[in-house]
């Protein structure tokens, strides 16, 4: 397994955000983290990119626990722009470079040219949406175990929907596995191996998507709905 969540919970206070977790992710799967505003996805996600810390239980990766060493196999794209906006692309390109040791400035110019974006423009005179493709082709251009992806799509235009996502599936291996939280169902259903369903900060439903379109005669997309009465 590339990821052991158990009895996984977070507290905020009073409030519960994730509750008895559990969960096995195998490699060389492509998963939606999937549930309305505020079930406990970005949590969740936090916690296994090793920035939010657990209240109780554990999260194992690749058979560690979450800390410094999963961190060097973890790519986490988070769902708010964290790059400096002073920076130019190319600056960004060599901020990651430096910093992680599977990043490949290859594949990173690559994806940049393929989606018109000059790597001398700062990002401060782009579009949040350039910016957050920009950020999605840093994240990609690692060679990492897990690539957790927060609302990757959210603020990209359709057009570009297709290769993003044709880029997160050409880019990992069959020794690495994605996370990917989104609202976006329909729009990724096509790439997804496994869903997660995550309700009040409670895992509701862990099923391949071959099995909900056999035992439910019906897509992710209208079990969601049904599901969470959307």
């Amino acid at each position: 397994m590339l990821i052991e969540c158990k009895d996984l919970n977070k507290s905020f206070g009073s409030k519960q955000a994730l509750q008895n977790v559990n969960l096995n992710v195998e490699r060389g799967k492509i998963v939606g983290l999937l549930g309305p505003n505020g079930s406990g996805k970005t949590t969740l996600i936090k916690i296994l990119s090793g920035i939010l810390t657990a209240s109780s239980g554990e999260a194992l990766i690749s058979g560690k626990p979450v800390g410094i060493e999963t961190k060097k196999i973890v790519s986490y794209l988070p769902e708010r722009t964290y790059l400096n906006e002073w920076m130019s692309v190319r600056q960004a390109v060599s901020f990651f470079a430096d910093f992680y040791s599977d990043f490949s400035s290859e594949t990173a110019y690559d994806m940049l040219e393929r989606l018109n974006i000059n790597p001398a423009e700062r990002l401060k005179t782009m579009s949040k949406g350039t910016r957050e493709k920009v950020q999605l082709i840093l994240v990609m251009s690692r060679n990492a175990e897990l690539y957790l992806l927060d609302e990757p799509i959210g603020g990209v235009d359709p057009a570009a929907r297709d290769y993003i996502l044709k880029t997160i599936l050409s880019n990992y291996s069959e020794n690495a596995s994605v996370l990917i939280s989104t609202h976006l169902i329909s729009d990724i259903e096509h790439v997804l191996d496994d869903v997660i369903f995550i309700k009040y900060g409670c895992v509701t439903l862990h099923s391949t998507v071959d099995e909900i379109r056999e035992q439910h005669g019906k897509s992710v997309d209208a079990l969601f709905r049904e599901v969470f009465a959307c």
